[in-house]
């Protein structure tokens, strides 16, 4: 009889044993193959190219064409513009804590690892010219030329959250005046085409609190949610949000799993 309970044992030990093995493979196995999903996102030289009739966008008193860029071929007219928005629209938003977050995103725009959406008006442009334009592709932009006036750009990157692979945007920066035109929404409805293109699981960004129009355009135009590991969530006091727009159940369980639908 006691011979019958070790030999039961072992067996349980043996099949406890098998299944920290199988779990390990596959816990290493998704590692890899998330890593594989974010560096093919990565390569990816435009984007875009995937998506032509984002290439424009017009309505009533604004015409846009768009283009891929890559962080760390930002002409010093490009980075400039950034820059000078950057301040223009965060500013408030930040209050104190603008002196030091512009310098982080100073050195985060300018990373490798940034991926960029530039739109460019248009103004006197033929059809022909449009047409040559949206055909080139590009990992840089220079500010002012031959291809209009930069009036927004996004700034995203493919990475990890949570080891779910998502799109995570840094940036949605509009000049105030092509706000309103629901320019940002085609953007983000692009940004979101993208994500799922390149087998991301989730769009996912940060909002100051004190930014009630990007929360209000976020949560209620766009439908993004307050993830789970938002610091608000945790009982954490900060000035952001971050939200979240899910693909699969993983993604949905692991974000957005604490919020009220």
């Amino acid at each position: 009889m006691e011979a019958e309970k070790r030999m039961e044992s072992n067996k349980k030990s043996d099949n406890n044993r098998d299944k920290k093995k199988t779990t390990r493979k596959e816990i290493l196995e998704k590692k890899k193959n998330i890593k594989e999903i974010i560096e093919a996102a990565v390569s990816q030289k435009d984007p875009l190219s995937s998506f032509p009739t984002f290439r424009h966008y017009s309505t009533k008193g604004l015409s846009v064409y768009l283009e891929s860029g890559c962080g760390d071929s930002l002409s010093s007219p490009v980075k400039q513009y950034i820059q000078n928005l950057l301040k223009v629209n965060m500013e408030a938003s930040y209050g104190t804590e603008w002196p030091v977050e512009e310098k982080v995103k100073r050195r985060e725009m300018g990373s490798s690892e940034a991926r960029y959406i530039f739109v460019y008006e248009i103004s006197n442009m033929d059809a022909n010219i449009m047409l040559k334009l949206s055909k080139k592709v590009r990992c840089n932009a220079d500010g002012i030329d031959d291809k209009g006036h930069l009036v927004a750009f996004v700034h995203y990157r493919f990475t990890i959250e949570e080891e779910i692979p998502v799109l995570y945007v840094y940036e949605l920066q509009l000049e105030h005046r092509v706000q309103g035109k629901g320019l940002g929404k085609f953007l983000m409805v692009l940004i979101e085409l993208i994500a799922q293109k390149s087998k991301m699981s989730a769009v996912v960004l940060t909002v100051q609190k004190a930014n009630t129009i990007a929360m209000n355009f976020y949560r209620n135009k766009l439908r993004y949610l307050i993830s789970t590991v938002s610091p608000s969530q945790m009982g954490l006091q900060t000035n952001y949000e971050l939200l979240c727009k899910s693909f699969d159940y993983e993604a949905k369980s692991v974000l957005e799993g604490g919020e009220d639908k």
